[in-house]
């Protein structure tokens, strides 16, 4: 897709000497136009609830023992996603072999946790390679219980899992067109999100490109199910955190969602004032510590978060391939724009 600034470059350039940061971030919003050329949305059309369903029965399966960080089902979760991408050609940003990113063994809740990894996967850009935008999801779950019960972590998170292989699958398809990204995209499977968010919190600390080269986050957690307390569109997602850093980031969200999709975008869980501090709980968190614009993509909570009920069959896939497709979309926007997102000036970010 492309943005065309209606506006004369000149007449917007010589405005800007007199416009406050806010009347240029609403000009912005209000000249951007978003072309629409049928094979983009044939890429994101190649996300499908069937594919989907496959991955996530896959990833949600006994066989992987609840994907607890440390132990054996979470590797056999690394390896399957490894092989996924080694299959799809996506290349590693690390080396031809490698997609992990090893984290070292720690200490959470007075207990010693096994050396685990973040799985990273990456599309170079073909303008802009040095500027990223990271596309993540956390691989992990809490594993099996004393009872011998295995938490299967279905919508959280083999749901964001499914849709980020899924997501770099179609770009890699354009990219194979001669279509590919502008900016390069990364694409991490956090290990540890359940542990205090310690995968992302490594990745920031122990960076595989330069935090300020990093454009934005959108992060997927929880993208399957329907919260049973909302009333309304089931057709909706939660969206977290798009306004806090850029209202730019903000307003192309919006302008995608309305052009493509039309899903209900929700920022209930936005407010500042949320008691459930759902802007803090998840990998997104780490990068907006940093001033890296994100988003968080959630459905919300239901009585099977955390349970062993937590079961593949609970999965609504048509919402699922709809979800999916937005972070796509507007991933694809990010990565092709002419310009870098603006970040807002300290004194005039948003407060919800």
């Amino acid at each position: 897709m492309k943005f065309y600034i209606v506006a004369s470059i000149l007449s917007f350039i010589g405005s800007c000497a007199t416009l406050s940061h806010k009347e240029k971030i609403e000009n912005i919003k209000n000249n951007i136009i978003i072309d629409q050329p049928s094979q983009i949305v044939s890429y994101a059309n190649t996300i499908t609830a069937r594919e989907l369903n496959n991955h996530l029965y896959q990833f949600a399966s006994t066989d992987f023992e609840g994907r607890n960080v440390g132990d054996s089902g979470h590797k056999k979760a690394s390896n399957y996603l490894r092989d996924y991408y080694i299959s799809q050609n996506i290349a590693s940003p690390i080396n031809d072999s490698t997609y992990y990113q090893a984290i070292p063994s720690f200490k959470y809740d007075g207990k010693k946790i096994g050396s685990s990894n973040n799985v990273l996967a990456f599309i170079e850009g073909h303008e802009k390679p040095e500027e990223i935008i990271i596309i993540s999801a956390h691989m992990d779950h809490i594993g099996i219980d004393d009872s011998g019960d295995i938490f299967q972590g279905a919508d959280d998170n083999a749901s964001g899992t499914a849709a980020l292989l899924e997501i770099a699958q179609a770009f890699q398809k354009a990219k194979n067109d001669g279509l590919g990204p502008k900016r390069s995209l990364l694409f991490i499977h956090f290990t540890a999100e359940e542990k205090n968010l310690r995968g992302s919190e490594f990745y920031v600390n122990n960076p595989i490109f330069p935090l300020e080269k990093t454009v934005s986050n959108l992060n997927a957690d929880m993208i399957g199910r329907i919260d049973p307390k909302r009333e309304g569109n089931r057709n909706y997602i939660y969206l977290i955190g798009s306004d806090k850093l850029s209202k730019d980031l903000h307003n192309i969200s919006e302008k995608v969602n309305k052009e493509y999709l039309n899903i209900e975008l929700d920022y209930t869980y936005n407010n500042e004032n949320d008691p459930n501090r759902f802007y803090y709980r998840s990998d997104h968190y780490n990068f907006a510590k940093n001033n890296i614009p994100v988003i968080f993509y959630f459905n919300g909570t239901h009585a099977d978060y955390h349970k062993i009920s937590d079961t593949p069959d609970k999965i609504n896939y048509d919402l699922l391939e709809n979800r999916s497709r937005l972070i796509f979309h507007t991933a694809w926007e990010i990565a092709n724009r002419k310009e870098r997102i603006v970040l807002d000036e300290k004194d005039e970010k948003v407060k919800s």
